[in-house]
């Protein structure tokens, strides 16, 4: 399966998420957020390079390197520029070939950057924060995946510290809701690339993240 990680605001914990998601499900993570990419990277081919010609998807993965595998994104407006975005489906099919599920950490928004790896993805996972004008942003997003064909597996309700209105959520937007609390140690999981499923999973945090990869798992045997 191909899991787009997606959400209309940016810093709602996206790219967060889908690192602790890959880690949930051993799936390889993909940055597909050509412009502003913010997952760990380092020497040798990226996805600017794939996307380019310039390298072979498999090539580009990172192994070995942290709990999950990882194909990162450059962060040059240069590399941006010479990025075909119509390779992306060969290459995320590539990854899934090759290593079985991915994680798809989408741009945020609603323009035609974030909308092709859902046009890609079998499903999608809208993440929200819990601030007032969140549910709209989920509605607006999953349309986007509705047009495109990728079924919502689950709404995340992200950085929480109160209880948030999952219930309005899931009525809305007819998916499970999964409220992921704030946590300190989820903001070590980018930096320290340490996600807590990993390194504290008996945390409310990690328990809800584990809640959303058994909610992608039920949806993949539909």
């Amino acid at each position: 399966m191909i899991l787009a990680v997606t959400g209309g605001k940016g810093g709602v914990g996206k790219s967060t998420l889908s690192i602790e998601l890959g880690a949930a499900l051993d799936a390889t993570v993909v940055d597909a957020d050509l412009g502003m990419a913010d997952l760990p990277t380092g020497p040798g081919p990226d996805l600017h390079d794939v996307l380019a010609g310039r390298a072979d998807p498999l090539e580009a993965v990172r192994e070995g390197c942290g709990p999950v595998r990882l194909l990162p994104c450059g962060r040059s407006l240069a590399g941006a520029r010479a990025a075909d975005v119509t390779a992306l489906d060969e290459t995320l099919r590539a990854v899934e070939r090759a290593y079985g599920d991915v994680v798809v950490d989408c741009p945020a928004g609603m323009k035609a950057d974030a909308g092709v790896p859902l046009a890609v993805a079998d499903a999608c996972v809208v993440v929200a924060s819990p601030q007032s004008y969140a549910l709209a942003d989920a509605v607006r997003s999953r349309e986007l995946a509705r047009e495109l064909d990728a079924g919502l597996v689950a709404v995340v309700i992200n950085r929480a510290v109160d209880d948030p209105p999952e219930r309005a959520f899931e009525e809305v937007l007819g998916a499970p809701a999964v409220t992921v609390p704030a946590d300190p140690r989820i903001g070590e999981t980018i930096e320290a690339f340490r996600p807590v499923v990993r390194s504290a999973p008996s945390t409310r945090a990690a328990r809800a993240v584990v809640t959303v990869a058994d909610a992608v798992q039920r949806a993949k045997r539909v």
